[in-house]
């Protein structure tokens, strides 16, 4: 799914799983192996990405893809 709303569904899910994990940018975006910057982005709901870098990024901050990607 690529629309504005899931996106932003998905960037304001990593950003509260990032805050529960007590995680920066940088440190969550480290631990997902991914470039900061391209994290950032993903975060404020830009982009789409790929399964597989949700998967990364999930598992870096001690979550599922399923909690990310919710609604409220």
């Amino acid at each position: 799914m690529d629309s504005p709303q899931f996106r932003k569904q998905v960037g304001e899910g990593i950003k509260k799983a990032r805050i529960k994990a007590k995680l920066t940018q940088a440190e969550a975006a480290k631990k997902a192996g991914i470039n900061v910057n391209y994290f950032a982005v993903i975060e404020r709901g830009e982009v789409t990405t790929s399964g597989e870098k949700l998967e990364n990024i999930s598992k870096a901050l001690g979550t599922t893809v399923d909690e990310l990607t919710k609604s409220k």
